[in-house]
C-alpha cells in the first residue's frame, strides 16, 4: 500500500481546483455585466429632453404672462392648467410651477421661477430666474 502511485490524486485535486477558479471568474463576469447594465438603464430612464421641453414651455408662459395672477386671467389660468394636464398625460409626470415676483439681480430684472417635476422615477426640482 505504501508504493500505491499517487498521481491521479494530483490530476484530480488541480481539476477541482481549475473547476472552482472557472466558477468564480464566471461569476466576477457576470455581475460586472449586470452592474454595467443597471447603469445603463438608470442613464436612459433619466427624462433629460422631457424636462428640458417642460422648461420651454414654461419659459414661454413666463415670457408672455409673467407672475400674473392665474386666478385674475382667465388665459393665464388655462395655458397653466395645460402644460400641467398635458405633462400629465403625455409623459405620466406630475408638474407644478410657481413664478414670483421680479427681483432684482445683476443689474436685470428676472422672475424666479420654481419647477417641480416627477415622474415616479426621477423626482427633479429647479429654480432658475427667467430674465
Amino acid at each position: 500500500m505504501a508504493c500505491m502511485n499517487e498521481e491521479g490524486q494530483w490530476i484530480v485535486l488541480m481539476g477541482l481546483l481549475v473547476a472552482v477558479g472557472l466558477f468564480f471568474l464566471a461569476l466576477i463576469i457576470n455581475q460586472s455585466a449586470l452592474v454595467g447594465q443597471t447603469t445603463a438603464e438608470g442613464v436612459l430612464e433619466f427624462p433629460k429632453n422631457d424636462i428640458r421641453d417642460l422648461r420651454e414651455a414654461i419659459f414661454d408662459y413666463v415670457d408672455k404672462y409673467g407672475n400674473v395672477d392665474a386666478a385674475g386671467n382667465p388665459s393665464a389660468k388655462a395655458v397653466r392648467d395645460d402644460i400641467i394636464a398635458i405633462s400629465l398625460d403625455r409623459k405620466n409626470a406630475v408638474v407644478d410651477f410657481k413664478v414670483k415676483d421680479r427681483i432684482y439681480i445683476s443689474g436685470q430684472w428676472a422672475y424666479p421661477v420654481e419647477i417641480h417635476y416627477n415622474n415616479g422615477v426621477t423626482e427633479y426640482d429647479e429654480t432658475v430666474y427667467r430674465y
